[in-house]
């Protein structure tokens, strides 16, 4: 059972019963300032649990939560890799209930799932409760199998997010796997059991809170709004035992980068020491991946600086399996192999993470093996066997060595670090730098600048370059982190409708993102995520790095939008001027003015005559000139632009001449192909035709060439007859749905009397009542006129369920609508509410939908107690 296999069928059996699949949250918490990482699965639901919100409107949610436990109360880093179950990222199975099921519910369903579908044998499995939680208790006694003898109550059966917030009673499971798995079961005194500290054997698989409580600063626990259910469930561990594995890292989610580092080292993975580094690095790389893939960096401050703590940490690792230089960035195809289809965003990504993580390792390398050098020096002169507070500031300050990489080295060497000598160095520092520093009083965000260096700025060197060095001129305090003016920059800011360059930034202090780059009067502003400050009395220069192959995909697309105007112009008339576009790496859009829709046969001539120009691999050619030397070339310019002393003209021999400042390819045959994707109206006498190129255009075509294979093989078909196969395909599919619509109708009509014959008397009203599976809006609605019709004098009520929508009707004969002033729209509507719907009608006839059709028995069950309620 392979780990996509578990987390989706996880996923499908709480959808199937009505719970809503929610994405996984960003593994750092964008609005919760108190968190550095998300810890748990209920840390984007919180505000629902204290009804301050709930904007999607849940009662019952299903996810895969992305989490990290780095820092703060939940700080496993010391001992991830030296043992074979803590990580720092994992993933976090939950169903969640807000305040619709509760503690029945909640255990029934996840047994089921663990011995019914996962068929985990009940004998291994125990269930704790709190220790006073009787209706917990008697809740898995009479609705599960679970061995009676197998249930203890537990006084740590409390569940509390921290010191203050939502909490609750919870429920554990727990699994036996036997002997062996323990380490600890040989040592005098332990003994394995569920709750033992120490214990391997005894494993807690599920958490189940009860969550109605919420504990104040005070300590003062109150009722929340509702009673709510929120369950955990580690998916690594779960994947242990599923796949009935020693270790988590013997697993699919982690065994493949292990195979990855031993064929890159050669050396073999153990589950003794030998093994710690690549459990560390196998570890380390994934929670990397994930953070940076959802805009976390390394850096000096906050939750970078514990990703560079990670990263430097395997690093090291790295060392005692022989790697001496990067490797950490060469990871990533694997980790995204293993883990891209259930989180899309490292595959979107992937490319980014690479270039962070490199550039990352390539700042490590420069300063770890001089750090490492001094670092001997300092342990063969540290007295006492303790390393100077002193020296551990300066490997910092200098090399770059967190203190807890420094007291790894010492721990190695058998030496220990003078802590509290660090710590008063580094307080020194923090005074210095609020006495001396004239960039104190950085302006808080709002818009104010504040300089950095003088001199002229905002140069753009990008038609040229796509990295440089330069000074910082100015920079601003923002939300996301700063914006900043360089010297220079090979950065493109929006304009002209292409959209801006990306890439990154780096200073002394660390790595961060360009995220957008824009003019603002004659500066070109780059717009960064930085978390925390920057200390611009040291960071006054930066190493800009445009995004290489993002830019590419831009200058393709860009000079396709100069080729598709000629080509028009050709195809369709000299009439044709260019009226707007933009420019993106996946795609460009190009409005022109034309009076009318282009047919199937000018859209492929345009396309047709602008790949003869790509296929000719045709230089392109700019040069700054005048406007009037530029006119008189002939070149287009249909912007209304207002134009200085010189313009930048773009030309292609024999194809396009115009005045353009944006980027461009260098020759048209780096574009590949042009392939148009629609044509559109804009508004009166626009229209507008979308276009990919280069690699976004190789992705379509792949993913089309594979769809008509596939339909070919499906059909047995040659590709070229596989449109006309599913025209036939499709006639006879209308033709069987009609049959099969006919037999249904029959069908629920053979069933009248047997609906009639169950009909039930409520003071002495004749109610019929009827339930249909499956049947379509067309024969319900057959069937209920017929079943009413031929009932007679009586309250005629039917539901139904097909697709997961629930129809309801209801009928009142003529003679009970008068004498006992019964209303079918009132009774519809009564039942309509129980399945999350309404509905109403006329007094002797109504109808009503819904959308929980898990409560459809629920419906049919309340139609005589709703009858009675209103004879």
């Amino acid at each position: 059972m392979n780990s996509k296999h578990v987390r989706q069928t996880f996923i499908d059996y709480f959808k199937e019963r009505g719970h809503t699949v929610v994405p996984s949250a960003p593994i750092f918490p964008k609005d919760d300032p108190s968190l550095l990482f998300t810890n748990a699965g209920m840390n984007q639901f919180k505000n629902i649990f204290l009804g301050i919100s709930n904007e999607q409107h849940l009662r019952r949610a299903v996810d895969s939560q992305k989490c990290m436990r780095v820092s703060g109360k939940h700080n496993d880093l010391e001992e991830v890799g030296r043992d074979h179950h803590h990580h720092t990222f994992f993933e976090m199975l939950g169903n969640w209930s807000f305040g619709d099921y509760y503690k029945k519910d909640a255990i029934v369903w996840a047994w089921e799932l663990l011995t019914r579908v996962w068929k985990l044998p009940r004998e291994a499995l125990y269930v704790t409760v709190y220790t006073t939680d009787d209706e917990a208790d008697l809740f898995w006694k009479d609705h599960t199998d679970v061995l009676h003898d197998h249930i203890s109550h537990l006084q740590e059966n409390f569940w509390e997010m921290g010191d203050t917030g939502p909490c609750g009673f919870c429920s554990e499971i727990h699994i036996d796997r036997g002997a062996g798995h323990c380490v600890n079961e040989h040592k005098p005194g332990h003994v394995c059991g569920v709750g033992a500290s120490g214990c391997g054997r005894f494993v807690e698989l599920w958490n189940l809170v009860f969550m109605q409580n919420n504990k104040d600063k005070n300590g003062t626990i109150t009722e929340l709004p509702s009673k709510n259910i929120d369950t955990g469930m580690g998916f690594e561990r779960l994947l242990a035992v599923l796949q009935d594995k020693h270790s988590n890292y013997d697993t699919d989610v982690f065994r493949p980068i292990i195979d990855q580092l031993e064929k890159m080292t050669g050396k073999s993975y153990g589950h003794g020491d030998e093994g710690t580094p690549f459990r560390v690095i196998a570890d380390h790389i994934r929670a990397l991946i994930f953070a940076i893939a959802d805009g976390a960096l390394p850096s000096n401050l906050g939750r970078g600086y514990v990703l560079r703590r990670l990263l430097r940490r395997a690093y090291r690792f790295g060392r005692k399996l022989g790697f001496h230089g990067p490797f950490l960035h060469t990871l990533v195809p694997t980790v995204v192999s293993i883990m891209g289809d259930a989180y899309p965003e490292l595959k979107e990504r992937s490319d980014f993470v690479q270039k962070i993580l490199l550039s990352e390792e390539q700042s490590f390398e420069k300063t770890l093996d001089k750090g490492l050098l001094l670092f001997e020096e300092i342990a063969k002169k540290a007295a006492s066997k303790v390393v100077a507070g002193s020296d551990v500031f300066m490997l910092y300050d200098t090399y770059g060595f967190p203190p807890d990489l420094t007291a790894q080295l010492a721990e190695e060497a058998g030496l220990s670090i003078d802590q509290p000598g660090f710590e008063k160095e580094m307080e020194a520092q923090r005074e210095r730098a609020r006495s001396a520093s004239k960039f104190k009083d950085m302006a808080k965000e709002g818009g104010v600048w504040t300089a950095v260096s003088e001199g002229p700025g905002s140069l753009f060197a990008g038609y040229d370059l796509l990295s440089c060095d330069t000074p910082v001129r100015k920079v601003r305090k923002t939300k996301e982190g700063y914006d900043f003016v360089f010297e220079k920059t090979p950065f493109y800011p929006e304009g002209g409708g292409q959209c801006a360059d990306s890439g990154i930034a780096t200073f002394e202090e660390g790595v961060i993102e360009i995220y957008d780059t824009r003019k603002e009067g004659e500066d070109i502003v780059h717009k960064a995520r930085c978390e925390g400050e920057i200390d611009f009395s040291r960071s006054t220069t930066a190493n800009l790095q445009v995004d290489a192959d993002r830019r590419a995909d831009i200058r393709r697309n860009h000079t396709a939008t100069h080729i598709i105007q000629t080509a028009l112009r050709q195809a369709v008339g000299d009439h044709v001027k260019q009226s707007g576009s933009s420019v993106t790496p996946d795609r460009f859009r190009f409005d022109f003015t034309h009076f009318q829709a282009l047919s199937d046969s000018e859209i492929a001539a345009v396309e047709k005559a602008a790949n003869s120009a790509v296929l000719a691999d045709l230089p392109v050619v700019t040069e700054v000139t005048s406007p009037e030397e530029a006119q008189a070339k002939g070149a287009l310019a249909f912007f209304n632009e207002k134009y200085g002393n010189k313009v930048r003209m773009v030309s292609i021999p024999g194809t396009s001449v115009e005045l353009c400042g944006g980027t461009h390819a260098a020759r048209t045959g780096e574009i590949g192909y042009i392939r148009i994707l629609s044509e559109s109206s804009v508004s009166t006498g626009i229209r507008r035709i979308e276009a990919v190129t280069g690699r976004a255009f190789g992705d379509l075509f792949r993913a089309e060439a594979a769809a008509m294979r596939s339909l070919s093989l499906s059909f047995k078909t040659p590709f070229i007859k596989v449109l006309d196969r599913i025209a036939e395909m499709g006639e006879r599919m209308r033709g069987l749905e009609k049959e099969l619509a006919q037999v249904k109708q029959q069908q629920a009509l053979k069933e009248l009397d047997t609906f009639l014959a169950q009909a039930i008397e409520v003071k002495g009203i004749r109610v019929v009542r009827a339930r249909l599976d499956n049947a379509d809006k067309d024969t319900f609605a057959l069937f209920c006129d017929a079943l009413a019709a031929k009932a007679g004098s009586a309250v005629t009520a039917a539901i139904a369920a097909s697709e997961g929508k629930v129809m309801v009707f209801a009928a009142v004969s003529d003679d009970l609508v008068a004498s006992r002033k019964l209303n079918a729209g009132a009774i519809v509507n009564k039942i309509a509410v129980i399945v999350g719907g309404k509905g109403g009608g006329k007094p002797n006839r109504a109808q009503a939908g819904g959308k929980d059709a898990v409560k459809v028995p629920e419906a049919y069950a309340a139609i005589g107690p709703i009858v009675e309620s209103m004879a």
